[in-house]
């Protein structure tokens, strides 16, 4: 696995990393983590390899898009020192396209959304020991879904940005579509976005095999 003893790991992103975490800082405790795949990544790590003792933050808000991601990132990245830094940001970039049409200013096109997370990680590594990419995702197997294309859209953006700079990439929509063989997506999130805890624990198997950890 790629964590070394007592690594620092900040994981950031929107409602999905969020889940109700502890403010101003995610951390300490189990239940300052939130109720989601955060939390399942932090104890997956501790009961399997309680050893390295590895620290998790969770700095997901709710609602943020990368755009807000730049905004904080100094304060809420940087000023933490972290080991590992894990970004999913996407999900927001996407919707708001499509739940507030008539609203572009909080609309974040896919020209902005590279430019930005590109520029993200390349402030961010030369700082850190590596970086996790994981791809947005929408729970809705159709592929010619309009909002589901443009999910993939952004999806094939954080893959190319990923290959671009060497960071580790976790394809979280490809561990949905297997899922979706056999769940209809109700049953996974009741809006296709918010996952329950299956999608959670998905989101967290496909973090930790970014990361090489064994299960």
């Amino acid at each position: 696995m790629k964590l070394n003893p007592r690594d620092k790991l900040l994981m950031i992103g929107d409602s999905i990393t969020d889940c109700e975490r502890q403010r101003p800082v995610g951390e300490g405790r189990p239940d300052t983590l939130g109720n989601g795949y955060v939390a399942l990544v932090n104890a997956m790590l501790q009961a399997a390899h309680p050893e390295l003792q590895i620290r998790v933050v969770n700095m997901g808000i709710s609602g943020n898009t990368v755009r807000d991601l730049k905004a904080r990132w100094e304060s809420d990245v940087m000023a933490h020192r972290p080991d590992w830094v894990s970004v999913m940001i996407g999900i927001n970039d996407v919707w708001r396209q499509f739940d507030t049409p008539l609203v572009p200013e909080r609309h974040v096109y896919p020209d902005e959304y590279e430019a930005t997370l590109d520029e993200l990680v390349r402030r961010t590594l030369p700082h850190v020991k590596g970086m996790v990419l994981m791809t947005p995702f929408y729970i809705e197997p159709h592929r010619g879904d309009p909002m589901r294309a443009m999910m993939d859209r952004y999806g094939a953006i954080v893959r190319k940005t990923a290959e671009r700079h060497g960071t580790l990439f976790a394809d979280t929509q490809a561990a949905f579509d297997r899922l979706l063989e056999h769940h209809y997506p109700g049953a996974v999130a009741h809006d296709r976005v918010h996952p329950n805890l299956i999608g959670h624990y998905v989101l967290a198997r496909t973090f930790l095999g970014a990361l090489g950890f064994s299960f």
